[in-house]
């Protein structure tokens, strides 16, 4: 059975999360996500920095029209103050849930005490928690890793910790900051965080198809999943997961017209909400998670990554799912 999960007063149409992920999670794929099944989408990480916040990029990830209720943006920083600031400021802007980033693994971000290197340090975590919470009204959720690193797993204090200042859910990937995304995700920890908090928590890590959704969601006894790197180029393992949930039957693989369908749309979004040159660009990454399975030796790839106009891009994907229908091999 498909649970539904709810978030401080929201009840969510089911618990299948897209997980905040930098460069990725866009209006665009937010939204094409839900439509495939998703019941909720985290925005891409705003940074905390107030100086920042004029940039295009930063106005962009601010950008949440047409998106469905409730919209969940996801801050990242290692300053109380700031980060209450930013709270305030993204629910001024339309966000309805406010999510902390505590655990993003990248260099760039833990290199400024921020995301999963400040679960090294206790106290800070709990000022942060305490100052986001009392800053808005809105609900706020925290995004963590398991620990600093395997010696250090501490998220089962930082969950009390987060329960104790207000935090209505939670979300753990099964890996510490050291890890990074290397080796396999283990949900002991998670499990056990589980079953010590009252409020939701959710499982992330290595969730990549509809049995090892089901599998982590018994091992774990976890509220609900966020999805992340299993969404990139298969945004519907979201109705792949439900499906399978609901009914215990996998679905079949999605056939190419509808595969095709799908990804011209995505970039027709793509291309409209960046414009050019930036939504070509942020296409190319997309296209190559699509074709994954189809453009073993990159071929088609490498000749993607060469065109700089959208209507080639169109075009050229036109082309080549026209070919594979033939069954015909990609030549540049």
């Amino acid at each position: 059975m498909l649970p539904t999960a709810t978030i401080g007063p929201y009840t969510l149409p089911n618990s299948l999360i897209v997980a905040p992920m930098a460069g990725v999670t866009d209006r665009p794929f937010r939204l094409l996500c839900r439509k495939m099944g998703a019941g909720l989408a985290v925005s891409e990480m705003v940074i905390a920095d107030s100086t920042l916040w004029h940039t295009r990029k930063s106005r962009l990830r601010l950008d949440h029209r047409g998106e469905p209720e409730p919209r969940s943006v996801q801050i990242a920083g290692g300053d109380p103050e700031m980060l209450a600031n930013a709270a305030r400021m993204n629910a001024e802007h339309g966000a309805q849930i406010i999510d902390i980033n505590m655990g993003c693994p990248a260099k760039k971000v833990c290199n400024k005490a921020a995301g999963s290197a400040l679960m090294k340090d206790e106290d800070l975590v709990r000022a942060i928690l305490q100052a986001v919470v009392q800053a808005v009204d809105v609900p706020v959720t925290l995004k963590m890793r398991t620990g600093w690193d395997r010696e250090h797993r501490n998220a089962l204090q930082i969950a009390r910790m987060a329960e104790d200042a207000g935090i209505q859910a939670l979300a753990i990937h099964g890996r510490t900051r050291a890890d990074g995304y290397r080796g396999e995700a283990e949900y002991d920890t998670i499990a056990e965080v589980k079953s010590r908090v009252r409020i939701p928590v959710f499982a992330n890590g290595d969730i990549d198809s509809p049995v090892r959704a089901r599998d982590v969601l018994r091992y774990t006894g976890a509220d609900g999943l966020l999805i992340g790197r299993g969404a990139q180029g298969r945004p519907w393992i979201f109705r792949e997961i439900g499906h399978f949930l609901t009914t215990g039957e996998l679905s079949p693989e999605p056939p190419l017209d509808e595969v095709e369908t799908i990804l011209q749309g995505h970039l027709a979004e793509l291309h409209q909400f960046y414009g050019d040159p930036m939504g070509i660009r942020i296409a190319r990454k997309h296209v190559g998670w699509y074709l994954q399975s189809h453009d073993a030796d990159k071929q088609f790839r490498k000749h993607f990554n060469t065109l700089a106009c959208g209507q080639m891009q169109k075009d050229s994907i036109q082309q080549y799912f026209a070919g594979l229908r033939n069954g015909e091999v990609f030549a540049a």
